[in-house]
């Protein structure tokens, strides 16, 4: 007997979780990717074990948020183009809005302590997601030994040795491309399609939608249509206010870093950090740490940081507007200029990876760099649990080891979703804080 199928989404349902997962997108993109697969994979059945991973594995090789590319993917081929910039756009928008007022109120009082006791609860919670997120992850993508040595060594890798991201996706990829010509049966095309998978809206052997195909006209139409849209602010604030004004500057200045992003956030916020404080001067050293902080606390993108950087940097420098006036568009720029390019990779090679799904050599390779994600994960769960957990070398804090032990078991024995664990966490931080 087969499970009866999900029902396929309306669009106002998809913009509802879509909405819902952009307030709820804590933990930076590894956790966020968590989230989504719990949702989209497991609950609602809306998309497939190895669709699912097969684009996970396209936006890890792209530059910029990959969490942000994935949402727009799952949003593509759920509901076509418009259903990729609803789901990119709201995955963003939650934030932007947060970060946009809490910015405004570090510009204008310089303290935002109420908000760091509710993100005190949240960070205990994140660190259970992230943890059952590896057990989720791992008892699909680990399938032989091969597999563990391989998410092994990623944690090693990232753990121990700092090697970057984007090395580990590499070293994987590779090793699964030879590993899938000379030992086939170690380096399975696919996981295979377990109970999760049956009755999914969009399975895994289901064929590709035809609005995935691609086509010169479409990837032309793309093209044109995406660099209008990513270069006409930045013309417009020319024309404006002058070639040389700090909305300009900063339009080209995160244009150029959201071709670089490879790796996640972390691996641009130095560059970023040192050409904001050091050479346009649009904030300080601390300023930029305060910033960080602030971007690591809400949900989001952790890259919304430059969001929090193109705010002071016009606020400081606003050329003739008033501060907050400037400010303002001066986040809006920053973000514009850093998220449009994320649709232009996806809506014009995702038509191509899809075509490329029961490519057996690709499928290994693809299966490697899931299990070395396996390892990134488990790097993250145990990061966040040595910070959450011990604070100061030496001392343990034991609120944030309860809260994350009550979140995990919420999550993993009695199935509790996301949302009420998330709340439920902050408030309890608070609260704490407040005691």
């Amino acid at each position: 007997m087969t499970a009866p199928r999900a029902t396929a989404p309306t669009f106002r349902e998809a913009l509802r979780f879509w909405l819902k997962l952009g307030i709820i997108s804590f933990g930076g993109p590894t956790g966020q990717i968590a989230i989504m697969h719990t949702e989209l994979v497991e609950k609602k059945k809306w998309i497939g074990e190895q669709r699912f991973l097969h684009a996970l594995n396209y936006c890890m090789l792209l530059p910029g948020p990959e969490a942000t590319q994935l949402a727009t993917y799952c949003g593509w081929l759920l509901h076509r183009t418009w259903g990729g910039i609803a789901a990119g756009v709201l995955f963003v928008l939650p934030s932007a809005f947060l970060l946009w007022g809490l910015s405004w109120v570090y510009v204008a009082y310089g303290h935002v302590s109420w908000i760091a006791a509710i993100f005190y609860g949240l960070k205990p919670a994140v660190t259970a997601i992230v943890a059952a997120a590896v057990i989720r992850i791992g008892r699909r993508a680990l399938r032989n030994g091969v597999m563990w040595a391989v998410a092994a060594a990623a944690f090693a890798a990232i753990f121990f040795l700092q090697v970057p991201f984007p090395a580990i996706v590499a070293g994987a990829a590779l090793f699964g491309w030879i590993g899938g010509r000379f030992f086939p049966e170690k380096f399975p095309a696919a996981a295979g399609h377990g109970a999760a998978d049956r009755g999914t809206v969009m399975d895994d052997a289901q064929e590709s939608p035809a609005h995935t195909r691609p086509t010169w006209a479409r990837a032309g139409q793309v093209l044109g249509v995406s660099l209008a849209l990513w270069w006409t602010p930045v013309i417009i604030a020319g024309l404006w206010l002058g070639w040389d004004g700090t909305l300009v500057r900063e339009g080209i200045f995160f244009s150029k870093a959201a071709m670089v992003t490879f790796g996640g956030a972390y691996a641009v916020l130095p560059y970023v950090g040192q050409q904001a404080v050091e050479h346009y001067g649009w904030l300080t050293a601390p300023q930029m740490l305060d910033g960080l902080g602030l971007a690591e606390t809400t949900p989001g993108p952790l890259i919304m940081v430059v969001q929090f950087v193109g705010f002071l940097g016009a606020w400081h420098q606003p050329g003739g507007l008033s501060p907050l006036l400037a400010a303002t568009l001066g986040a809006l720029m920053t973000t514009w200029t850093t998220f449009v390019p994320c649709f232009l990779w996806i809506f014009l090679g995702a038509p191509h990876i899809e075509q490329l799904r029961g490519n057996a050599r690709l499928g290994s390779t693809l299966t490697t760099v899931t299990a070395s994600v396996v390892g990134v994960v488990l790097n993250l769960a145990v990061w966040f649990g040595l910070h959450v957990f011990f604070p100061i070398p030496g001392a343990v804090d034991w609120f944030a080891v309860v809260v994350c032990v009550a979140a995990f078991a919420a999550l993993q024995r009695f199935q509790a979703g996301v949302i009420p664990v998330v709340l439920a966490s902050g408030v309890l931080g608070l609260l704490w804080s407040l005691i």
